[in-house]
């Protein structure tokens, strides 16, 4: 206790006031204080990624998949870096499941031209059935990530946190429709996939994968007690496992995870909704618990499209 407080404790005592303390100016601060990261209002859905880029974390990339919910098909799991300051060129870029089949068909084309860097991984369904759905997922991502031409700084995913990029990382809540990076990213995968499932139309014409993608409607369950499980479905998951011990005494193929299956309408499977309903099982077995912590080169892959 000072002897300027103990004076004018003194003197408020004649007066009947309480004693004030006296004001110590602060010292001035010391040393370099972290820049303060402002998101600007007029970028909308480029906010993020500017102000990562300000402060020298670019390039970043979003990582986006698509066919998580079919039980036919690769899934697709692409990544792509977009050109800092180029958000006039994507005016209207979103989530894929918010765009027509022809704004997709057009933001592909604009992405693959403009972007830095873009890649997209294909996992096939055996390796799905193999590891689990979201096991493959998340080492699609990294794939993804890691076969880009040029080295991010930053890594921006949807929804759910990712590890093992080599690269800080950052999960988004509804990332494809806050971030840009990530929408051009789930076009990508998408556009990629439901061109692949056209392609496999020709050659199953029996299944409609044209229509419904590979996801679970009414249509494609038809079309599974019909004629069975092909090559291309995805053993693990219930309504596929179920069609096949219908049709096979053995039942399930060995080795495969037991994945989830959300039967939805023909609209929901054509713009991707179905990868939003799904859910998966996370018990003993399921290979959530054992996700791998860096991407396994050596695993097959049922392709990939540049």
């Amino acid at each position: 206790m000072t002897a300027g407080y103990d004076a004018g404790r003194r003197r408020a005592a004649g007066t009947g006031r309480r004693p004030t303390r006296r004001r110590v100016a602060l010292p001035p601060r010391t040393g370099v204080q972290p820049p303060r990261a402002i998101v600007r209002r007029s970028t909308e859905s480029w906010a993020l990624q500017s102000a990562l880029e300000r402060h020298g974390l670019g390039p970043v990339v979003g990582v986006d998949e698509a066919g998580r919910g079919a039980c036919a098909g690769p899934l697709a799991v692409a990544a792509c870096i977009l050109r800092p300051g180029d958000a006039r060129k994507f005016e209207g870029l979103t989530d894929s499941k918010l765009l027509t089949h022809e704004e997709r068909e057009h933001f592909a084309r604009v992405i693959k031209r403009r972007a830095v860097d873009w890649h997209v991984v294909l996992i096939d369904p055996p390796e799905v059935d193999r590891r689990g759905v979201h096991v493959a997922n998340i080492d699609g991502m990294r794939r993804a990530v890691a076969r880009l031409e040029t080295r991010p700084g930053y890594v921006l995913t949807d929804g759910f946190p990712v590890s093992g990029f080599g690269v800080p990382a950052l999960a988004v809540p509804k990332g494809d429709l806050a971030a840009a990076c990530v929408a051009a990213a789930s076009v990508l995968a998408k556009v990629t996939r439901d061109r692949l499932m056209a392609d496999l139309h020709e050659r199953r014409p029996e299944y409609r994968f044209d229509l419904h993608k590979g996801y679970c409607t009414p249509t494609h369950s038809a079309a599974l007690a019909e004629h069975g499980p092909s090559d291309d479905h995805r053993f693990s998951f219930v309504n596929v496992a179920a069609a096949a011990r219908g049709r096979s005494p053995g039942g399930l193929p060995a080795g495969v995870r037991h994945n989830g299956a959300v039967t939805v309408d023909e609209a929901s499977a054509e713009n991707g909704e179905a990868d939003e309903l799904v859910e998966f099982d996370s018990g003993p077995g399921s290979g959530l618990e054992d996700e791998p912590d860096v991407a396994d080169e050596a695993t097959p892959e049922g392709g990939e499209a540049r």
